[in-house]
């Protein structure tokens, strides 16, 4: 462990091998935990099988804290990281870095890399992290989808994008898991290839066959409609309104959020109010009352059934389960 300087930020720097790892037989897991002295957290790592793997990091480090990480793979593979709570990065030593922000799944695949996993002192993180090799992917998708992932050297980001509400429900059943411990490795695989499906499956799917209808032009109109939605999400104008600030008529803009986003203006907005939502519970910051006005509900009970149906759990049970 050393105190390092790095382009006028200090950190403390540690090599992930002297974190602490111990076998834990009850939960038939590894452990890799922070040094007192640099804060508290864990790593749990369940190796499923011989090719995929399952890790959930619960950090809060009082230091600004860099852990450096070498990795030497036999053959290619894929990390998808789901950051449920707070913000990290990787930065390689080949000059490349990958961020992992709060609310998005990151795909990056690697064969060897070697750099560091950098930590803001004080604030809490929640990562999922499922690292799969090269004949898992192509035993569940196919040889012919491989080579766009695995042809480049060193560490690749693939993607960077929200994570889906599905996602979002198979992490919190992983996180909350409660069965014993005969079927806990049979209830994880299922919901990790749950979860492998909801986050990879965007990698394969093919462009529309009537793409051409749609110009540079549509799409700008659609980011800015969306745009207009992000930022007045809690009093947002009607389709009516919005269609006319784009300047295209409603039919236009349902045709163009149905193209680019496969939702509806409505669905989109639902989808941005209860992400916005679920990070606020997490922050612990907040009652659910407060939530659900600052994301536009008069009422927390109407705000509560949304949030259910939207996630197939409650508002407080998030707060529980982050606040552990």
């Amino acid at each position: 462990m050393a105190y390092q300087q790095q382009n006028n930020v200090k950190r403390w720097s540690i090599n992930n091998n002297e974190l602490p790892l111990q076998f834990q037989h009850k939960y038939d897991r590894f452990q890799q935990s922070l040094p007192e002295n640099l804060g508290q957290g864990f790593t749990n790592i369940f190796q499923l099988d011989h090719h995929l793997s399952f890790m959930e990091t619960d950090y809060r480090p009082s230091k600004d804290l860099s852990i450096l990480n070498k990795i030497d793979s036999d053959e290619p593979r894929l990390i998808i990281t789901l950051s449920l709570k707070g913000n990290s990065c990787f930065s390689s030593n080949q000059g490349n870095t990958i961020f992992f922000k709060e609310g998005y799944t990151t795909i990056a695949a690697y064969h060897s890399s070697s750099g560091e996993r950098h930590y803001q002192a004080n604030k809490a993180i929640m990562q999922l992290r499922l690292s799969l090799n090269q004949k898992c992917v192509e035993r569940y998708f196919g040889t012919a989808n491989l080579m766009p992932l695995f042809n480049k050297s060193g560490i690749q980001q693939i993607s960077c994008l929200p994570i889906s509400h599905q996602g979002l429900i198979i992490a919190q059943q992983l996180l909350n898991n409660q069965f014993p411990q005969e079927g806990r490795r049979l209830f994880m695989q299922g919901q990790v290839m749950s979860l492998l499906a909801t986050e990879l499956m965007h990698l394969w799917i093919k462009p529309t066959e009537h793409l051409e209808r749609f110009s540079q032009k549509d799409r700008e109109i659609a980011m800015e409609a969306q745009d207009i939605l992000f930022l007045e999400f809690k009093t947002p104008p009607s389709v009516e309104v919005l269609a006319k600030r784009v300047g295209i008529n409603q039919l236009k803009l349902k045709t163009l959020f149905h193209h680019y986003f496969n939702n509806t203006p409505y669905g989109l907005l639902l989808e941005i109010r209860m992400r916005k939502a679920y990070q606020l519970l997490a922050s612990n910051r907040y009652h659910v009352s407060v939530v659900a006005d600052i994301v536009g509900y008069n009422h927390s009970s109407n705000f509560s059934a949304a949030f259910i149906k939207y996630f197939g759990l409650a508002p407080k049970q998030v707060s529980k389960r982050t606040n552990h």
